[in-house]
């Protein structure tokens, strides 16, 4: 992990291997901003200038390197574009920086220490920089290189060794918490990337329980892992129908972390198919290779729950991992069969690559059967949602109209993007069957919002409940962005630890 300090030195007393400016786009060309000052001096004042001879325009995502021949103790120089020059009297917002940051830390991957001078004006900026600059620094490099490699210098650059954050004050009470929220974050955030690029011969759902066993301990959270036989003996027949044509059992995994001055309760529940063949429905050749990432809600909830309990947050978090491997096999679920869910009711499963839906079902069942204040369930439940909203925005839908509301507020304010779905009452009855309580499946058309309206069937009465289907932006298979690494992102973590925050805070009624 990217190591990050806050630093009251100067821009041109710090010593780096490269210094990070801002450079935004201008109506007659870049101009620098704030933090820039020092390297501008060193540059005679003409730094703008000589970044447009070099082609730079300011224009979010643009990376100039030049070097240093004096006035500086780094020997490089990086400016990173923010997008457009703010208006009269407005800063440049918190998400341009996040993601300026992350631009320059990916830039500056194999740099032993790197001095970010980007506008600081608030402790908010600080947090926003911090998070950008460890979250783009990410990267997943367990399985390259080897240790003969490494020491011929073969392997993989190694991500941006150190962040000196300029312009921070580390004995600011407020910066030095930004600072340290950003920290607990990113780590977990990174964290559960590393869970969603493990390839599935390496990741089942014994040892993501493992994992969420161990951080429990260390993180004083009450871990409970319900295997093959005590989920037969609790009748999970969701999570047992899904898992039982692999030959890695399922698991459902319970994470409590609890506050002593906690006056609300927060469930999570999170999809955790370590890997989704489609079984029996076996999916088409060329949408098998990815779908290591379907257990990528679980690794959200997961996340979430220990940020919230490293951030000390006076609120109960309950997160609730529903882990089974969806295989092929002489012993898996067929089309056809029906199953009878923990809540009792029995589902015709008339496509096993709807699965994700059924552990969730009995999670969701059991996560109500607390009474918790709020349920948030994370999944890549549909491809209709990609289809509906792209890769980037994930689907927010709910029984209460005010809480998706809030949800949505909350996402935006955390960076990332979101949008608010209906569950249209109609699309209820083509999930009808003639053989039991209701089928996996019903109208193509509005399939995610279909799914929505399966889970909603499992949540217990009166508890107010969201879904988010975060299959979009889960999983980034193009060029890096931003913070935004190529492979498992984190999505949706920010915005449940910032719900989580809210919660706290008695900001959600």
């Amino acid at each position: 992990m990217t190591a990050l300090t806050l630093s009251t030195a100067g821009a041109a007393t710090l010593r780096a291997d490269a210094i990070v400016v801002g450079v935004a786009k201008g109506t007659k060309g870049p101009v620098l901003a704030p933090g820039a000052e020092a390297v501008d001096k060193a540059f005679d004042g003409k730094l703008a200038s000589v970044l447009e001879t070099l082609g730079a325009s300011g224009a979010e995502g643009e990376v100039t390197k030049l070097p240093v021949l004096s006035g500086l103790k780094a020997p490089v120089v990086l400016a990173v574009g923010l997008g457009p020059v703010p208006k009269k009297d407005a800063t440049y917002g918190t998400e341009p920086l996040r993601r300026a940051a992350g631009v320059a830390a990916r830039a500056l991957s194999g740099v032993k220490k790197a001095a970010f001078a980007l506008p600081v004006e608030a402790s908010e900026d600080v947090e926003a920089i911090a998070e950008g600059a460890l979250l783009g620094a990410y990267a997943f490099t367990a399985y390259q290189g080897g240790e003969k490699n490494a020491k011929k210098g073969d392997g993989p650059k190694r991500p941006l060794g150190e962040v000196a954050l300029l312009g921070a004050k580390p004995r600011d009470k407020a910066h030095k918490a930004a600072a340290e929220r950003a920290i607990a974050l990113t780590e977990e955030v990174n964290r559960a990337r590393d869970l969603v690029n493990t390839p599935p011969n390496d990741l089942t759902p014994e040892s993501f329980a493992a994992v969420a066993t161990a951080a429990g301990k260390e993180n004083g959270i009450k871990v409970q892992v319900l295997d093959e036989k005590a989920l037969a003996k609790g009748g999970y027949g969701g999570i047992l129908g899904v898992g039982q044509g692999s030959a890695n059992p399922p698991r459902l995994v319970k994470l409590a972390y609890t506050h002593p001055d906690a006056e609300k309760t927060l469930a999570l529940v999170g999809k955790g198919i370590t890997y989704d063949s489609g079984g029996i429905s076996l999916k088409p050749a060329g949408h098998n290779e990815t779908m290591k990432c379907d257990m990528s809600g679980a690794a959200a909830v997961f996340a979430a729950v220990v940020s919230a309990a490293r951030l000390g947050l006076a609120v109960n978090v309950t997160g609730w991992l529903a882990l089974a491997e969806n295989m092929p096999s002489g012993t898996a679920t067929r089309p056809g069969d029906v199953l009878r869910m923990y809540s009792g009711k029995t589902v015709e499963v008339l496509n096993t690559d709807a699965e994700g839906r059924l552990v969730l079902a009995d999670a969701l069942t059991r996560a109500s059967e607390e009474n918790p204040d709020a349920i948030v369930d994370v999944a890549t439940l549909t491809g209709a949602m990609v289809l509906a909203l792209g890769n980037r925005t994930f689907g927010i839908m709910a029984n209460d109209e005010a809480f998706r509301t809030s949800i949505h507020e909350i996402a935006e304010e955390a960076g990332e993007a979101s949008w608010p779905m209906p569950l249209p009452a109609d699309l209820r009855k083509g999930m009808d069957s003639p053989t039991a309580d209701i089928a996996n499946m019903g109208e193509r058309m509005g399939g995610g919002l279909v799914a929505g309206l399966f889970l909603k069937e499992f949540v217990g009465e009166g508890i107010t409940w969201a879904h988010l289907d975060i299959a979009g932006p889960a999983f980034h298979e193009g060029a890096p962005y931003g913070y935004t690494p190529k492979g498992g992102t984190g999505a949706s973590i920010r915005t449940l630890v910032k719900l989580a925050e809210r919660t706290a805070a008695g900001d959600l009624g």
